[in-house]
């Protein structure tokens, strides 16, 4: 059954709270009810740019994150807001709202330059935002782009010699698609007097300088960055709203007091978003659903907390562990629950259990698989095995205590009356021995047709035997002293019965 949101509106994330970056847990609660796979858009950009109020359209809401209507930067840390995606039914769009770079009262960019990785790192399309046209100035306050290869790694790799190289290379399997979106964009989208687009616009922007001067390659870093990092790359311009002395109330005014060139290019950026931006998908085409963005979320954090550097490898590691760990228990409780239904312990014969166990085993295996994910070396598919082995050795115990429970309720109650007999002296007399062991045998007839008495059944009759060998030996003895006695006596009443004749005489 598909997961519902609801979230009337956003709620922190990641909080930001004297320069240290903490998870809320409410928030993660919510992720880690979300069955359905996430595509998740984060904004960037620096404070006052109007960031929020494009995350509210997103979410089809005029109000939601925090728009604010002054210098001071509102939205601290990173703000989550999950809704039912507009055009995929069966997705959950999640909407990332940073706080405000550069924001003045926070007197250094170190929480900037994490938030801006965090946003890369959990997000499939990364929008920036920032105001009027792609100039120097833009592109130095995008600086925070070139850091990415000291803020993030792609793997866990033991030699630091070959971080650069290889991280370069493998960010661009796991970044997310680049959306730049200009607002107050006041200048003609042309080049040499021809009209252009604004995705050439931006191409136009990211051209490189020839040169090697320190001033050239300052100039052609930021953009070697998104060229190289952001394989997939759009642009959105945003003609101003309305006039400046009526935006702090734009979030109350309805479209048709916007200016509607605006509104049609809002119209166009979220059409774009909900239409393009993809599942965010870890390597190896894993896609991600609330849960396992509920633990990118702590692995990261984490990672900043404790002075190490986030890292994709150890994250999907990570994620592994945990849903390595919650397959192998689905796993085992499908078996428990097979086993349950199919085993009516004792059976007849051991192999009947062993049958029984390799089916539900077999189906608990197909269970884990379609479960997991990176099981590398079959590591907790082996732990599987081994539980299940486990399991299987407790049912034998299970089903031979059965057995022998069963067994000996029977004996007792099928041989009760002929221990009573014995006690009641019935066998101690000539010919009792025989008596007995026609009883016995009939006895033991009734025992062998009981059903279901498993895999115990003769060893515990045979054990039961034994125990009454005493009081089976003393009838046979009684039955012979006493068939000697009457033997005696019949043999003197002979005697006297010859001797009688001759008294006569």
């Amino acid at each position: 059954m598909e997961s519902e949101i609801h979230m009337t509106g956003p709620m922190c994330l990641i909080e930001n709270t004297n320069g240290r970056l903490m998870t809320n847990p409410e928030a993660l609660k919510i992720l880690s009810a979300i069955t359905q796979p996430v595509v998740v858009v984060a904004i960037v950009g620096l404070y006052r740019t109007g960031k929020s109020y494009l995350m509210n359209k997103l979410a089809g809401k005029k109000k939601g994150f925090s728009l604010g209507s002054t210098v001071q930067s509102h939205t601290k840390g990173i703000w989550m807001w999950c809704v039912s995606h507009p055009k995929k039914p069966d997705h959950i769009l999640v909407l990332l709202d940073t706080e405000g770079l550069g924001d003045v009262e926070k007197g250094d960019n170190q929480n900037d330059s994490w938030i801006f990785a965090l946003a890369i790192l959990l997000s499939s399309t990364f929008v920036y935002n920032s105001m009027g046209t792609i100039n120097q100035q833009a592109m130095d306050q995008l600086y925070y782009v070139t850091e990415l290869t000291d803020r993030i790694r792609s793997k866990s790799s033991p030699d630091e010699n070959d971080y650069e190289v290889e991280d370069s290379a493998d960010f661009v399997s796991f970044f997310p698609d680049f959306v730049w979106t200009l607002r107050d964009f006041s200048l003609d989208l042309e080049a040499n007097g021809v009209p252009i687009t604004a995705d050439e616009y931006l191409e136009y922007s990211l051209k490189l300088k020839q040169g090697t001067s320190q001033k050239d390659k300052n100039f052609n870093l930021p953009r070697l960055c998104i060229r190289k990092f952001f394989p997939k790359k759009k642009c959105f311009v945003f003609d101003r709203p309305v006039h400046r002395k009526k935006l702090t109330q734009l979030e109350k005014l309805h479209d048709e007091q916007l200016d509607p060139e605006f509104v049609l290019q809002v119209a166009d950026f979220c059409s774009y978003i909900f239409t393009n931006s993809k599942t965010k998908t870890l390597s190896g085409g894993i896609k991600v659903n609330g849960p396992r963005l509920e633990s990118l979320v702590l692995t990261y954090v984490s990672a900043i907390s404790s002075g190490d550097l986030p890292c994709m490898e150890n994250a999907v590691l990570a994620l592994a562990q945990i849903e390595n760990s919650a397959a192998v228990q689905k796993a085992i409780a499908h078996y428990d629950q097979q086993m349950g239904q199919k085993v009516q312990l004792p059976t007849e014969t051991l192999q009947e259990l062993l049958d029984l166990h390799r089916d539900s085993e077999r189906e608990a295996i197909e269970v884990f698989i379609r479960s997991s994910f990176k099981d590398v070396d079959h590591l907790f598919q082996k732990e599987l095995a081994a539980q299940l082995d486990k399991k299987r050795d407790d049912f034998c115990e299970q089903n031979r205590k059965a057995s022998s429970d069963r067994c000996s309720a029977l004996l007792q109650d099928i041989f009760s009356p002929l221990e009573e007999e014995m006690k009641a002296g019935i066998y101690s007399k000539p010919g009792g021995y025989r008596l007995f062991t026609q009883k016995l045998q009939d006895l033991k007839k009734k025992y062998h047709e009981e059903p279901r008495k498993g895999i115990q059944a003769e060893e515990i009759l045979q054990t039961y035997l034994k125990s009454k060998e005493s009081m089976t030996d003393a009838i046979l003895q009684t039955d012979q002293t006493l068939t000697e006695k009457e033997k005696e006596i019949e043999g003197e009443e002979q005697v006297k019965g010859s001797d009688y004749p001759k008294a006569l005489q």
